[in-house]
């Protein structure tokens, strides 16, 4: 891989990170066309994905910094501190809370199904495509059922935990994080804007363990051009993903996600042909 494919990585990462969309897929379409997937060594890919999602995770860093160190802050003071009980706690602890319990089942699960995400399954056009098809229609039923009621003040613990078992199953690809975290606050009856805000801030403890976990592994086969390539395509993956999220965030207040469901249908009808047809796996 050179620097050009690299920033072109990271461009496609950090635009479609954050889009519920999945970046996976669009990543994986993007090194599958550039000849990039080794199927002898699939687990050097699932790596690169991994890391170059850190840049995402500094842009949702940046992005929501003062909320970040809030929720920090009023965690720490409240649980360690003051030790306040649950209920009598402020919106940020009580947040705090949420993200933890919401990151339970995506950690759990990615530690027990390691080896089958690391291997040939989870870059399978086949799985993709129908993954992008199946979650388009689940999104397009919450869109059509969901009450849009709930304020960041009120999720609740359950509201968490739904959204957290939701971004569990973005581990398998095509399916996108911030795809079936949204579709899964919508379910529970969030604002759209407050589902895709959640939904970022859950991303958070899930991208930096996966990342680091795979960066480390990374290490031993890797040499100092793909170090190279790997840092700038993390980079340009935080500058693209920091104005997806502006955008999503502004869009969401006042439309629905269904042109994102015609997108997944469409992109995923066409790679379904396409590995049917010419085993475009």
């Amino acid at each position: 891989m050179n620097i050009l494919q690299g920033i072109i990585l990271g461009i496609v990462q950090g635009l479609t990170e954050f889009l519920p969309i999945s970046s996976t897929a669009h990543v994986t379409i993007t090194g599958k066309w550039m000849g990039l997937i080794s199927l002898d060594h699939p687990e050097q890919w699932t790596a690169f994905i991994a890391v170059i999602q850190l840049g995402t995770l500094a842009a949702v860093l940046l992005y929501f910094l003062r909320d970040i160190i809030e929720i920090t802050l009023s965690f720490l003071r409240e649980n360690l501190g003051e030790r306040r009980k649950f209920r009598h706690q402020s919106l940020q602890s009580r947040l705090g809370w949420y993200v933890i319990i919401g990151s339970l089942p995506v950690c759990t699960l990615g530690i027990v199904f390691k080896k089958i995400i690391e291997g040939h399954l989870t870059k399978s056009m086949l799985v993709i495509s129908l993954s992008l098809i199946i979650l388009a229609l689940i999104l397009a039923f919450a869109e059509l059922t969901a009450r849009f009621s709930k304020s960041l003040q009120k999720i609740t613990w359950f509201d968490s935990l739904c959204v957290g078992f939701a971004q569990a199953l973005s581990l398998i690809p095509g399916s996108s994080r911030s795809g079936t975290t949204i579709t899964a606050g919508l379910l529970v009856g969030m604002k759209r804007d407050v589902a895709a805000r959640f939904s970022f801030l859950l991303s958070i403890p899930a991208v930096l363990a996966s990342g680091l976990l795979q960066f480390w592994e990374s290490l031993r086969f890797m040499n100092s051009q793909d170090m190279m390539v790997m840092a700038v395509s993390t980079a340009v993956s935080a500058v693209s993903g920091y104005a997806a999220i502006a955008f999503l965030l502004r869009f969401l207040r006042s439309h629905s996600t269904f042109v994102f469901v015609f997108y997944r249908i469409a992109l995923g009808s066409i790679l379904l042909w396409l590995a049917l047809r010419y085993d475009f796996s």
